[in-house]
């Protein structure tokens, strides 16, 4: 029960002994009249208390059934193994299955769609990510507004982008590839899984920032850009993370600049990008959100265990092994942060004048 519960509760037990000793003064019509004086107030108390003591009794009872989470994007990526993790955190401490539902396809509008469009009840739940922040801007006719119909619940994790080549080309650091680009205007491929992703858009702010020209390369996912940046068909990737990690670690790729704030834990060695480019900052992000509406009780409850999850050891160990940090945001600080990037990317994506395929 809450702080703000409690003391609700408390105003509730001195109004009810407020009225019923002042109903036990007023008997001088008779025992009957101060018998049916008192009925009506213990009613009115009850009226007054329901919908406060039915919220608590939701809160502490959620989930009585099993719950779905919808992750936008196909099973055993990165993003899709950290909401594995946290749904199997919840199904440990609130004694129900959170079964993961992957739903894929149109930059993750589909599943965002059905998020909102289901029962605002606390049983179907859905990650919210940067994708649905550049969406927002990117498609001209969406069948929902990201910020208006969700419920944020929590921030899960972010995970910087990071500006790669293959060990054959010739730049090695930040520095050398912005010069070898304006020696080489316009010859520069770089690769993304596509337009409009969250890598497509960090090219796009490098450029902006920089003056540098490079040819954008859509793919179909991050496999293949990966699979023709090693064999050298193209020239640079901004790639998330957690999916070109072990490409790094195992020398297949260079990394030059991560587009975090600050330098990563995975990555100690290798500089922010903002440390050549100031104000090139591009982090991705995750995070767990519900249908408009759905009850404050259960919202504040699953905040509260998700934040508990992140920071347990074991959790946050396997999300740094993927490049991830975890994020503990309330639903207020979840919230702003998707309104925030919603805002950002809106500005690059007029800038380059990106259209959607």
């Amino acid at each position: 029960m809450t702080r703000r519960t409690n003391l609700l509760m408390q105003d509730f037990s001195s109004l009810q002994q407020a009225l019923l000793s002042f109903s036990s003064r007023t008997n001088d019509q008779g025992d009957i009249m101060a018998f049916r004086r008192r009925q009506i107030l213990q009613l009115s108390c009850a009226a007054i208390a329901a919908p406060l003591l039915s919220g608590t009794a939701r809160a502490q009872s959620y989930p009585v059934r099993p719950v779905r989470i919808i992750v936008p994007f196909p099973p055993g990526g990165g993003v899709d193994a950290v909401a594995r993790l946290i749904g199997q955190w919840l199904s440990d401490r609130l004694g129900q299955p959170f079964v993961i539902e992957n739903r894929p396809g149109a930059s993750s509008n589909l599943a965002t769609e059905a998020v909102v469009r289901a029962p605002a009840d606390g049983y179907t739940l859905g990650l919210v990510g940067t994708s649905g922040a550049i969406n927002a801007t990117l498609y001209e006719r969406l069948n929902f507004n990201l910020i208006r119909d969700i419920e944020p619940i929590a921030g899960l994790i972010e995970f910087a982008n990071v500006m790669e080549v293959n060990q054959s080309f010739p730049a090695k650091t930040v520095p050398e590839f912005i010069a070898y680009a304006k020696a080489n205007p316009g010859k520069i491929s770089v690769a993304s899984p596509g337009i409009g992703t969250t890598q497509h858009l960090s090219a796009e702010l490098f450029k902006m920032l920089t003056g540098v020209t490079m040819v954008h390369v859509p793919y179909r996912g991050s496999a293949f850009v990966l699979t023709d940046l090693i064999g050298g068909q193209v020239h640079v990737t901004f790639d998330a993370l957690p999916s070109s990690i072990e490409q790094i670690r195992a020398g297949k790729l260079r990394a030059l600049a991560v587009t975090s704030a600050t330098r990563l834990e995975a990555l100690p060695n290798v500089p922010t990008m903002s440390e050549f480019v100031p104000g090139c900052e591009a982090n991705a992000w995750q995070g767990l959100a519900a249908p408009r509406n759905a009850p404050i009780d259960v919202i504040e409850k699953l905040n509260k265990e998700i934040v508990a999850g992140l920071a347990d050891p074991t959790i946050k160990a396997r999300l740094v092994d993927l490049g991830a940090t975890p994020l503990r945001l309330s639903p207020a600080a979840f919230g702003k942060l998707v309104a925030d990037e919603t805002e950002k990317w809106s500005k690059v994506i007029r800038a380059a004048n990106i259209k959607a395929e």
